[in-house]
């Protein structure tokens, strides 16, 4: 029986990761992790120099408002963009523009002029950038993979995402307090070069799905009005929705948390975000490894449940140890949530739309974060830190029940 056990192990060990086989998507799934580490240790970098440059959280949740409402703002356009053009040299072009960015941050930063609306100011240019790559990115797999390798894909694409969002906070966190937030910056643009040397390799054929001429605001409402005639896309969009100002009020308002309720330094903050990560990480893993279109909806809706009592929770907590545990899970429930959702709208949408409601989804996971990096960071000026985390605890709880209850009851 020895052997049948390793030869399973074995075959689930390839199940986890078997859309590497795909060589296009093996060279940018390596690209993506090397870069993605330096994105996630620019921002916890970003976010420790403005609070120390202004002591304010209003300014944390300001910062991050900028980065994240282009996506808002254009992410829909992207997605137009993404169907009409060549996605692979979009991605190309994205990402150097993304190095150039995060150079020209790290170059004011080491020559020591840097100021706030430095920051906002390149937090914004990063947002522009997103917002156009986002819908090619996730839009791209599908070009890279087969429909069957497809669910694998997507849950592995987030692990590379969540393995840079438990490394990176780790190692921003020491490298900040050996040499300074400049250095971070640097280490980023220097990250960009692997995914665009990756892209450079790939072997792939262009794909534009759409080739109708009409005005790019009917295009946008063709995306549109597919998401929301589709009930399961639809339900779990307006749940994403919740979640995604939730979990970026959170990751805002940690560097306060780390100043005031655990008395701690930029190494502290590292470890709190970077136990976030892992937990992330892991709910990534466990989707690749049951990587199939069974019972999305469910997990969803249990992942936002279970999400909302880890906040209620964090708050009353003022021990680092005690919090990481609890953290990791919050994260791990956050990627079980979206990559779900991601998996399920990839497996409905016509290829044609894909680019334009896949915009919806970035528009709703990342384009509403904004949202809540800035009325966590008023409200929480107003009531505190941990009030406001009481509250999106509550909030959370809330619209996950009436999910389940409203997916129970058309089962």
């Amino acid at each position: 029986m020895g052997w049948q056990n390793r030869a399973q192990a074995g075959a689930s060990g390839i199940s986890v990761f078997k859309s590497l086989q795909h060589r296009n998507f093996r060279l940018y799934y390596l690209g993506q992790l090397i870069s993605l580490n330096g994105t996630w240790m620019q921002n916890v970098a970003q976010a420790w120099l403005i609070y120390r440059l202004t002591e304010s959280s209003f300014m944390l949740g300001l910062a991050a408002f900028c980065g994240l409402f282009p996506v808002l703002l254009l992410g829909l356009w992207g997605g137009v963009i993404a169907d009409h053009v060549n996605r692979h040299r979009l991605l190309i072009i994205a990402h150097t523009a993304g190095l150039i960015q995060a150079f020209l941050l790290g170059l004011l930063t080491l020559s020591g002029l840097v100021e706030p609306w430095h920051i906002l100011v390149f937090s914004t240019v990063l947002g522009i950038i997103h917002a156009f790559e986002m819908p090619a990115r996730h839009s791209f797999i599908s070009d890279m993979v087969t429909r069957k390798n497809l669910p694998n894909a997507i849950a592995l694409n987030s692990s590379a995402f969540n393995i840079a969002r438990f490394l990176g906070p780790f190692m921003a966190g020491i490298l900040v307090a050996l040499w300074g937030e400049g250095v971070v910056f640097m280490i980023n643009a220097a990250s960009f070069l692997a995914v665009l040397y990756g892209l450079q390799l790939m072997r792939i054929s262009p794909v534009i799905t759409d080739g109708e001429n009409m005005p790019v605001l009917l295009k946008i409402r063709q995306g549109l009005v597919f998401a929301w005639s589709n009930r399961q896309i639809r339900l779990s969009l307006m749940l994403l929705s919740v979640f995604s100002i939730v979990g970026t009020s959170l990751t805002v308002l940690m560097p306060v948390f780390t100043d005031i309720i655990f008395l701690g330094d930029s190494e502290v903050l590292g470890t709190l975000l970077g136990a976030m990560g892992l937990g992330a990480l892991l709910g990534a893993f466990t989707l690749a490894y049951h990587s199939s279109y069974h019972l999305l909806h469910i997990r969803i809706g249990v992942a936002g449940f279970v999400a909302g009592l880890c906040l209620l929770v964090f708050p009353s907590i003022s021990v680092v140890m005690l919090a990481l545990p609890l953290l990791a899970l919050f994260g791990y429930c956050q990627t079980i949530l979206a990559a779900s959702t991601n998996t399920m709208i990839q497996s409905l949408v016509e290829d044609k739309l894909r680019g334009r409601v896949m915009s919806v989804f970035s528009t709703v996971f990342i384009g509403f974060m904004p949202i809540g990096s800035l009325v966590s960071g008023s409200v929480s000026e107003v009531i505190g830190v941990q009030n406001t985390v009481y509250s999106l605890g509550i909030i959370s709880l809330m619209c996950s029940s009436i999910y389940l209850l409203v997916i129970r009851s058309r089962l």
